[in-house]
């Protein structure tokens, strides 16, 4: 080591200028955002070859590393706050966001107990709070922050399987003579269940997947003939343990019908998870409040700021009703910790097998004071009326069709070819009802698969904008989600053109 290195930090002043360069450097970023194009089309390799490929031996100048981020990094990116990428569920980067994630960076807390930071758990059990009144659920909910609802589910289910088998985080399953244990999700529902199934040791097939109607919701009467002929099969070890309803599911924000399925499971003795992590945002609009109807039934519910209430990656929000019944499953407190344990206060440890946590309700105390509940419900409000607006340039076109209703910011949508032999098997623009016939009965199904696959894409490939697709009902279909506020009418009008353009080449 060179004797005359410096040992501390970089100077004060030296800082400071950085952060004028960087607070510029940013500021130009999301100006000049609209600019870029959307996703890169290199082949896989090209952004590790260019960088080097041994570490630094010694120390570079800000400035250069701050140029090789714009020469290789953002070149190499899908800008998911870029306002024409409709992939996914649209993205919710603001500038409020990037102020709380930029005040969070330097206090660099570790808010594991209250001790360790009690501004930090009490900003976390106030910010719950707040999406609990938001979400209308009763007082009895408390929650616990996590990085993802893929994380929430697991902890939700952990806690399903402790009461189902009260000794298995002391003695496992095998110890605890557990059954085999079945959880129930619409085959809509996203791929979290058997994540979580697979790191709790329920397995992967366990986790049964439920028929939808033909509005893509949990079929009731399905639901009910798997749970019975799985109670009927007790005698080979099987036993019902949870059901996932889905408010807000990935391919088309579907909602299930969850007064009902809280019937059942309260007929059946069954843990009831609620998956809002999409759709649960919703209801801070009055005209939502609706998505909520039998939430108050429910075990447990996942709620994802991330996806609807602007806070960004990550920040997800685990309810469970009587959160002890979640402490009792994870708190463990060993020597080196209990000098900064307080029994009487909360310590966010003791709710799930995170010990390091980051400061992540700070950013969201920001987001939600800048825009306040107001301000953010007049955004979701405008990517309904995008939506909608999208669609109805759909049923405008006969050579397009809707594939799904129309739900919250989603639309899922099928170019069905302007050939005439396939026009004439479709309904007319003006007799189309708002969801056409669900893709039966043509021909060459298999080659519109590959053409909508293929639209996709060459739009993404185009650097101009980023859709996604996925499957309904076996067939191939395109699907935008809106949730950027920086996508305005103009460029939703601009992905459509090209949409139909990009048909009509191919």
């Amino acid at each position: 080591m060179n004797p005359k290195q410096n040992l501390g930090d970089t100077s004060p002043d030296e800082f400071r200028r950085q952060l004028h360069e960087l607070a510029d450097w940013i500021a130009d970023f999301r100006q000049n955002l609209g600019s870029l194009p959307v996703a890169p089309n290199d082949k896989p390799g090209a952004i590790l070859a260019a960088l080097p490929a041994e570490p630094p031996e010694e120390g570079e100048p800000f400035e250069k590393i701050l140029g090789d981020i714009d020469q290789d990094i953002v070149p190499g990116m899908v800008h998911w706050s870029h306002p024409m990428f409709l992939g996914y569920f649209g993205w919710t980067t603001t500038a409020p966001a990037i102020l709380g994630e930029i005040i969070t960076a330097p206090l660099n807390v570790n808010a594991m107990t209250w001790r360790t930071c009690p501004a930090a758990t009490e900003l976390e059990t106030l910010i719950v709070d707040w999406i609990r009144q938001w979400m209308h659920l009763p007082q009895e909910f408390g929650g616990v922050v996590y990085d993802t609802a893929s994380v929430g589910v697991m902890h939700a289910l952990a806690v399903a399987r402790e009461e189902a088998a009260p000794s298995v985080r002391k003695h496992g399953l095998v110890g605890a003579g557990a059954p085999v244990f079945r959880i129930y999700a619409s085959e809509q529902a996203h791929s979290s269940a058997e994540k979580a199934a697979i790191a709790l040791g329920l397995g992967e097939e366990n986790v049964q997947r439920v028929p939808t109607d033909s509005h893509f919701r949990m079929n009731l009467g399905a639901m009910r003939e798997m749970i019975a002929r799985d109670v009927a099969s007790r005698g080979r070890g099987i036993k019902p343990m949870a059901v996932i309803a889905t408010v807000g599911t990935t391919s088309t924000a579907s909602v299930d019908p969850v007064p009902e399925i809280a019937t059942i499971c309260r007929e059946n003795k069954l843990w009831l998870h609620i998956d809002g992590a999409y759709g649960a945002g919703f209801a801070i609009l009055p005209e939502k409040k609706s998505l909520t109807d039998g939430w108050s039934e429910a075990d447990s519910i996942v709620v994802n700021p991330h996806k609807s209430l602007f806070v960004p990656l990550d920040f997800s929000v685990l309810y469970v009703r009587n959160l002890e019944r979640l402490r009792r499953v994870f708190t463990l407190v060993p020597e080196y910790l209990r000098g900064d344990t307080v029994e009487a206060q909360k310590n966010y440890m003791d709710y799930g097998i995170q010990l390091g946590r980051r400061f992540r309700a700070l950013k969201a105390w920001v987001i939600f004071r800048s825009f306040g509940r107001e301000g953010m419900a007049a955004r979701l409000r405008e990517f309904v009326r995008l939506a909608n607006l999208f669609a109805d340039w759909i049923n405008s076109d006969n050579g397009f069709e809707l594939v799904a209703p129309v739900s919250m910011g989603v639309v899922c949508f099928r170019y069905i070819g302007s050939d005439p032999a396939f026009a004439g098997s479709h309904p007319s623009v003006s007799a189309r009802p708002a969801v056409a016939p669900y893709l039966t009965g043509r021909p060459n199904e298999s080659d519109l698969d590959a053409l909508n696959s293929e639209i996709v894409e060459r739009i993404n490939a185009s650097g101009r904008a980023y859709l996604t697709q996925t499957k309904l009902h076996g067939r191939t279909v395109m699907r935008i989600g809106l949730g950027n506020v920086l996508t305005t009418e103009k460029h939703l009008g601009e992905a459509w053109e090209m949409i139909q353009e990009t048909a009509k080449q191919l």
